[in-house]
């Protein structure tokens, strides 16, 4: 299966809100903590959307 655009954006945010995550625990810091957190979040919806546009693709 050939990934879209959205799920690849979605995948690396993904990556990024751990990232960012890691440093916060890294540095005891919960703001950047929550932004990674957000940042997996969106990613995880971003990705999901690119799966709905891959079966729509798919079965139209």
């Amino acid at each position: 299966m050939r990934e879209n655009h959205d799920q690849i954006k979605g995948k690396r945010k993904q990556a990024k809100g751990d990232l960012k995550k890691g440093l916060g625990k890294l540095t005891n810091d919960n703001d950047k903590i929550a932004e990674g957190e957000r940042d997996k979040d969106k990613g995880k919806v971003q990705e999901k959307v690119g799966d709905v546009k891959e079966s729509f693709k798919k079965n139209w």
